[in-house]
């Protein structure tokens, strides 16, 4: 039993910091609100459609259970969306793409999202197209750009 124990311990405890690693993080000295709406105007002027913004905030408010400012902006474009499904249909299951706002406990805002790389890494032919890095260059730069 204890081999067992510890053999689930290893095998998962190893692959939290790799999920983790997942996640790109870029701190602002803008408030939330300010950082999507950022986010929103760059992803606007870099031709990509905004497909919906989310409040987690808002929603946690209406069931009386407050968390800090958290917002998603779902957006694409199909200049490298349809490149990817087109290499393999499954690649729609990850887009469009997501970039979240947040404050952490310490009140420090942060821009996230998942490196297209990690999250289309089941689909060989797609992660390791030139797509992926137009991607990751899209959300590197769409992101610095909101958090400036």
């Amino acid at each position: 039993m204890r081999k067992l124990i510890l053999a689930t311990v290893l095998t998962f405890g190893g692959a939290l910091p790799a999920m983790a690693d997942d996640i790109i993080k870029i701190p602002t000295d803008k408030s939330v609100a300010e950082a999507l709406n950022a986010l929103e105007a760059a992803v606007g002027n870099a031709g990509a459609t905004v497909f919906a913004r989310v409040d987690h905030a808002a929603g946690a408010e209406k069931i009386g259970t407050p968390i800090p400012a958290n917002q998603v902006l779902i957006f694409g474009n199909p200049k490298l969306g349809t490149p990817a499904m087109q290499i393999d249909p499954r690649a729609g299951l990850f887009l469009p793409l997501k970039v979240q706002a947040y404050e952490d406990a310490d009140g420090q805002v942060w821009l996230a999202y998942e490196d297209p790389k990690e999250t289309m890494d089941e689909l060989d032919e797609v992660e390791n197209s030139p797509i992926i890095e137009k991607m990751r260059g899209a959300l590197s730069k769409l992101t610095a750009a909101a958090a400036g």
